[in-house]
């Protein structure tokens, strides 16, 4: 292996964890991570937090510093696209012209943000947020004198404008659906944070869309699709992102709504692989096919897809989880169950913590919580082992979650 050459392209949180285990496993051969961003490997849970926020003293950190890199020969190739893949050459074109050869390639591409085709979406003031330069240009916009319209009720909508909130911007959401986050959360979690943004002064609009943005070179409103005309002097739209599969498609990859993959990370190509946000997956705990946009997706599915390439032979199967944190509250949500109808509650809603549980063929398929993040340690562990528990168990406060998950 040490005549090797691995390739990743997607020098993101799941790139920068991908060749950083590849060394840890022991892949003495060359690696090459390949990235259009001209950043260091970073983590993007803060970029609509922290970096938003820009509290005193917080100062955003990379996955590791350019000396890491140096020190463990891996060679960035940042700031450069990549064009094609040919997999029966084993060659990745790049946009500048060069030619990189692989023997092993991984892809960790990632999303791409969803963009609105709408009247005036070309204005100056109008943002997505994805990467770190979205983010620093959005920092840069906020201030107590700002109106901002954020489009897209789902946790990047409503973290972007807590944070905005907590800046001082007059927020005002507008979100389509008759509910927030309505694909990821039941309506009872739903309406708590429709409760939490309005106490601290968001503006939300259920069921109401967006038609245009006005201004003549910059943002100074938009009107909704209920033909009301709302004051803004910036705009962030956060309708979801699309899984970045255009390379794995024009190189003849099965692609589906992601990068189609095995257990062990592999796609339809041989000596081809794929992990994060930008995969289909089959995933045992869910008992279906699914793509995940999440931290841990990214980060441990391209670890264990680097070991894979190393000659690991574990597949890769984990409880799904994601979080969320809106001032000063933390929601997290575990597993991907068909429906949250039939939840069962532990805690009171009305306290400010407390945590569901959908209970399935496979024992407990999904777990949301409010504010009981060592409680969703517990339940993921509960969620992992299989086990069934009534819904009596479940509810049971008198036993501890703890005990539960010993049981």
């Amino acid at each position: 292996m040490a005549s090797e050459r691995f390739v990743v392209i997607g020098a993101g949180h799941a790139g920068g964890r991908a060749v950083e285990a590849m060394r840890n496993a022991g892949f003495e051969g060359e690696i090459v991570l390949i990235g259009d961003e001209p950043h260091l490997p970073y983590e993007r849970p803060p970029l609509s937090k922290e970096v938003l926020q820009a509290k005193p003293n917080y100062e955003f950190s990379f996955i590791r510093p350019r000396e890491y890199f140096d020190e463990q020969n891996i060679e960035l190739m940042i700031g450069v696209s990549a064009s094609a893949i040919d997999p029966a050459a084993k060659t990745v074109s790049l946009a500048n012209g060069q030619t990189v050869f692989y023997d092993k390639l991984l892809l960790t591409t990632g999303g791409r943000v969803r963009k609105l085709s709408i009247p005036g979406s070309e204005l100056t003031g109008t943002h997505y947020l994805r990467t770190l330069d979205d983010a620093n240009a959005l920092e840069t916009a906020l201030g107590e004198d700002l109106n901002l319209v954020v489009v897209g009720g789902g946790f990047i909508g409503l973290e972007v404008a807590a944070s905005a909130r907590q800046r001082g911007c007059a927020v005002t959401v507008l979100e389509i659906a008759d509910r927030l986050m309505g694909r990821g959360v039941p309506p009872s979690v739903s309406s708590y944070f429709f409760d939490l943004h309005r106490g601290k002064g968001v503006d939300i609009r259920l069921s109401s869309g967006i038609e245009r943005i006005e201004g003549t070179d910059t943002v100074s409103g938009v009107t909704t699709q209920l033909g009301e005309l709302l004051t803004a002097g910036a705009v962030v739209i956060g309708v979801g992102i699309i899984p970045d599969t255009g390379l794995a498609e024009d190189a003849g990859l099965d692609v589906e709504d992601g990068i189609v993959v095995d257990e062990y990370c592999r796609t339809s190509a041989l000596d081809i692989y794929a992990a994060g946000d930008v995969t289909r997956h089959h995933n045992t705990y869910a008992g279906k096919g699914i793509r995940l946009e999440a931290w841990q997706c990214a980060q441990n599915m391209a670890i264990a897809a680097a070991k894979i390439m190393c000659g690991d032979e574990t597949p890769y199967s984990e409880v799904p989880w994601m979080w969320s944190d809106q001032f000063d509250t933390n929601l997290q949500v575990a597993g991907v169950p068909d429906s949250w109808d039939d939840i069962v509650m532990r805690g009171d809603p009305s306290e400010g913590a407390f945590i569901g549980f959908v209970r399935g063929d496979r024992g407990i398929s999904g777990a949301i919580a409010i504010n009981q993040p060592r409680e969703m340690r517990l339940a993921r562990r509960m969620m992992a082992s299989g086990k069934s528990y009534t819904a009596d168990e479940l509810a049971d406060e008198a036993v501890s979650m703890r005990e539960l998950s010993k049981r």
